[in-house]
């Protein structure tokens, strides 16, 4: 036992002794910069100088809601009567750039409008922390996902000389998320669209431009597959069952491999597609659902499965009410 502690301290120290510093990362990160894409060391230092370490978005980043709430918890946050009323009225002030959204890619509108729902409240919340604070702090600052962080900072710097943008002026989440669909820097850079034509891509303000983005971010990096259908309740799953919630939320299930272990669930993939069972744990007990590849497209969005499920949930509920709505004879 002291020769097993003993190996652990040493590769404990072997590690930190390894770990770069914070002014070493922005050394590494510079030189990275001039090399690999063209820029002056002045300028990568200049913006690296200007911005500022943010406690606030270290705290913020260590107690995420999709850790520490179960999907009732998480489920009352978004799928709420402001959020459904307040996604109606976005689809009815957007009615005809969501429908040619949806015709050039095949995204239901429902779906755009629940992602702008959760993310920010349809714009409402898109985030005051500026981007390149953010990205510096969790780059050089937070250990854990450095690497992640110094790559989007990487892309964010590549995306403000294309956009002709100071890097002080875009803000975000406390993550470097951008604009009303709040994607990162990368995401931006390879998804975002000039859906209106204006020669400019701004997922800030323009909203033509924010939902033609969401759409192609679905297509492109979620393969989403119109028509077809995203999830369902599952019946009939006991702990017996567990090896297939294991197999994860990605859908690799046979949908006869579910369906031979008694358990119930609609609607089903086109023939040939695969399944995944998710659990939800609520405050009544646990919850499970059958996931499809939409739902899983979803989940590139975020890759969380309560993430997703509110995002159809919400889409579900303010599809029925808009269609409501529609449905109404008008005032006169």
């Amino acid at each position: 036992m002291r020769k097993i502690i003993l190996s652990a301290l040493l590769l404990l120290l072997a590690a930190s002794a390894s770990a770069k510093t914070p002014d070493q990362l922005r050394a590494d990160f510079i030189d990275q910069m001039v090399e690999r894409y063209g820029f002056s060391k002045r300028e990568v230092t200049r913006s690296l100088y200007q911005a500022e370490l943010r406690r606030p978005i270290l705290e913020a980043i260590a107690r995420p809601a999709e850790k520490t709430l179960n999907w009732s918890q998480y489920r009352d946050i978004f799928v709420t009567p402001s959020r459904i009323g307040g996604g109606v009225e976005f689809w009815r002030r957007h009615a005809d750039t969501l429908a040619r959204a949806e015709r050039e890619y095949g995204v239901p509108a429902q779906i755009i409008v629940a992602i702008l729902g959760v993310e920010t409240r349809y714009g409402a919340n898109t985030g005051g922390y500026r981007v390149l604070d953010a990205l510096h702090t969790l780059g050089f600052h937070y250990p854990r996902r450095g690497k992640f962080f110094r790559e989007q900072l990487s892309h964010f710097l590549r995306f403000a000389r294309e956009e002709k943008l100071a890097p002080t002026k875009p803000t975000g989440s406390y993550a470097g998320a951008m604009g009303v669909p709040q994607f990162m820097p990368d995401s931006f850079r390879i998804y975002a669209v000039d859906f209106d034509g204006d020669g400019q891509r701004d997922i800030w303000q323009n909203i033509d431009d924010v939902i033609g983005s969401v759409a192609n971010y679905f297509v492109e990096k979620g393969k989403w597959r119109p028509g077809e259908p995203v999830a369902g309740p599952a019946q009939g799953v006991t702990e017996e069952h567990q090896a297939l919630v294991d197999a994860g939320a990605k859908p690799s299930l046979n949908v006869e491999q579910v369906v031979s272990a008694g358990i119930e669930f609609s609607p089903r993939p086109p023939r040939g597609g695969k399944v995944s069972l998710m659990e939800f744990d609520t405050h009544d007990g646990k919850e499970y659902w059958v996931g499809l590849d939409n739902f899983y497209a979803i989940m590139r969005y975020n890759p969380r499965t309560k993430y997703a499920m509110a995002v159809f949930q919400l889409s579900e509920a303010i599809r029925e009410r808009y269609a409501q709505a529609a449905a109404l004879p008008s005032a006169g």
